[in-house]
């Protein structure tokens, strides 16, 4: 029986042909010729927005933290219900992560939990795009206006992705995105950061320089160039902007081949949530999505922990997701929580995230899924 792994890279067949290009070209660090392409590729992808290249979308979160320009004891709310990179991005620099619950629907964060969470250390909102489907931006945006915050967009997972017709990460002032691996759109590690504020340009190219002026250097505006901020190295090298760039120039069609089998997903398990066995994965209607993954919601902690169980003895790997943070360990030390949490409590105890790429057998998943409900 042949495996079907959760998640399995896909290769565009041109990723040797530019590294071995980058190779020739004399220069492996970062900021050469596929730096510059993939970071045009992507604010054309997206419509607008200036791009930065960074060698996560960690580190394009740890530049967002540091453009803010926040204080020890500021304070960020965020969803509990997100990679430990979107909370942990701030705590490097002493602001401290507000933690509210998300929406039952998308699971992204929920508006109405917002302000009940804001103090007068409030700074700014955390816009999680999860599974590449949209917060709702307008709410969020109506909120910050308010009470004068910032919206920035930790768009991991959804490259490609629009909220009412804009590229999601083009809507905050600030926003990551991811090319993990296991993301759509792929280099191994390796990520971006857009940004849609003017004001942050200048420095966030001295912060992804290791603080200096040294790329102003490169262009002649400056004879020597010297350390005038905070900051690290957050380049991505060469070799890795060559893979990635083969990847972007395919983006749309890998897109396409994912929202087929999410759809086909969408359609074989409409049965089994009429019966009430699951919940299919919901799209707002202001929302088109990337299918970067597609999930279900079982009934309970016990399902599926069966059904993982039992796929996998059918040679399919499902996988859960995040463990919330509120309740971790490092949560509990650096963070903040405000109010009931029973949305993410959902989430992480019944959510089921199935295979999904652009080669993947739905229809053998489906009826694995059908007899193990059948039995």
């Amino acid at each position: 029986m042949n495996k079907i792994p959760f998640n399995s890279p896909f290769l565009t067949g041109k990723e040797i042909e530019y590294i071995q290009d980058a190779h020739q070209n004399g220069q492996l660090a970062g900021d050469g010729k596929y730096t510059e392409l993939s970071s045009s590729l992507i604010s054309k992808l997206l419509g607008s927005g200036d791009t930065y290249l960074t060698h996560s979308c960690t580190a394009a979160l740890e530049m967002i933290a540091i453009l803010l320009d926040l204080r020890q004891g500021d304070e960020v709310i965020m969803p509990s219900f997100t990679f430990v990179s979107t909370a942990n991005a701030f705590v490097l620099r002493g602001i401290t992560p507000v933690f509210v619950d998300v929406d039952p629907i998308t699971f992204n964060i929920d508006p109405s939990k917002i302000e009940d969470a804001i103090s007068s250390k409030t700074k700014a909102i955390m816009a999680v795009h999860y599974a590449g489907i949209s917060c709702d931006m307008d709410e969020l945006i109506s909120i910050a206006k308010k009470y004068n915050l910032k919206v920035v967009e930790d768009s991991a997972q959804a490259l490609l992705s629009k909220y009412k017709g804009q590229s999601l990460g083009t809507i905050g002032e600030l926003s990551a995105f991811s090319f993990h691996e296991t993301k759509n759109v792929i280099s191994g590690e390796g990520g971006a950061l857009v940004i849609n504020e003017s004001t942050f340009l200048e420095r966030a190219e001295i912060i992804r320089e290791k603080g200096t002026n040294r790329t102003k250097f490169f262009r002649g505006e400056v004879d020597k160039y010297t350390w005038v901020d905070i900051g690290s190295s957050f380049l991505p090298g060469e070799i890795i902007s060559a893979f990635l760039y083969s990847q972007l120039i395919e983006a749309r069609s890998i897109t396409d081949k994912r929202i087929s089998h999410w759809n086909k997903y969408h359609k074989y398990l409409k049965s089994l949530e009429l019966e009430g066995k699951i919940r299919r994965q919901i799209v707002p209607d202001f929302c088109e999505h990337n299918a970067h993954m597609f999930f279900i919601i079982l009934n309970s902690l016990d399902e599926r922990t069966q059904l993982m169980s039992y796929l996998k003895s059918q040679g399919i790997q499902a996988v859960f997701h995040y463990v919330p943070l509120h309740s971790s360990p490092a949560g509990i030390k650096y963070a903040k929580s405000i109010g009931s949490f029973d949305n993410t409590h959902t989430a992480s105890t019944c959510l089921l995230r199935l295979p999904l790429g652009c080669n993947v057998d739905v229809e053998r998943i489906v009826d694995a899924i059908n007899k193990f409900f059948m039995s």
